[in-house]
């Protein structure tokens, strides 16, 4: 119930790390998005909507929006290295165990034999796919310097486009106003792909 409150009023908790600590607030939102990219167990963490979040605080001027945007992009490229490496050294045996769920590792499977090795980037925008999909490039055949090239453009694209819609639509009254509806359909609209996908598969299948 904390997370999910956490998630909910991301505004004030952002508001509240500003007030208390500053310029770490960077190295919060940092560590967030590192970890929900980067480990296995973590999918549910804040994503899109807390770059989202902390971009209008950005535009209100109490954070500076490019050091926000390189801050998420290392975050990003960084989470999903270790979890390729998690991935490649470890996926067999984390794959078997009950902290991992199956169905997400089938799930995000099919997506790389949809997409092949632009599910990387794709996955980005799509909550707990984007966390099991380096891990299970790591599992895979796909090498780590074409890994890195989907890495790098997905993380680019994924933070760059949430930032600036951020940016640019956070601090519009009714927005701001209805933040936590915002949040909602921000998670709703970014794990419908999914949604659609699992839908259309099991039709198939049937």
């Amino acid at each position: 119930m904390i997370l999910v409150d956490m998630i909910l009023h991301l505004d004030e908790y952002i508001a509240l790390f500003i007030q208390n600590y500053g310029a770490l607030t960077y190295f919060i939102l940092f560590f967030v998005v590192f970890i929900e990219t980067g480990c296995v167990v973590t999918p549910f963490l804040p994503g899109d909507s807390l770059i989202f979040a902390a971009a209008t605080f950005a535009a209100a001027g109490s954070l500076h929006i490019g050091v926000l945007v390189v801050v998420f992009i290392v975050a990003a490229i960084a989470g999903d290295s270790v979890n390729y490496w998690i991935g490649q050294k470890l996926g067999r045996q984390l794959s078997r165990s009950r902290f991992v769920k199956k169905e997400h590792i089938q799930t995000t499977e099919e997506f790389y034999e949809k997409y092949g090795g632009r599910a990387v980037i794709i996955a980005r925008f799509i909550p707990i796919v984007r966390t099991f999909a380096p891990f299970v490039a790591g599992i895979g055949t796909m090498d780590y310097p074409k890994f890195m090239k989907y890495n790098v453009t997905g993380s680019i694209l994924w933070v760059g486009i949430i930032a600036t819609i951020g940016y640019v639509f956070g601090n519009i009254p009714l927005v701001r106003d209805h933040f936590s509806l915002v949040t909602i359909a921000i998670i709703f609209i970014s794990i419908l792909p999914a949604i659609v996908t699992v839908v259309v598969e099991k039709r198939k299948k049937k």
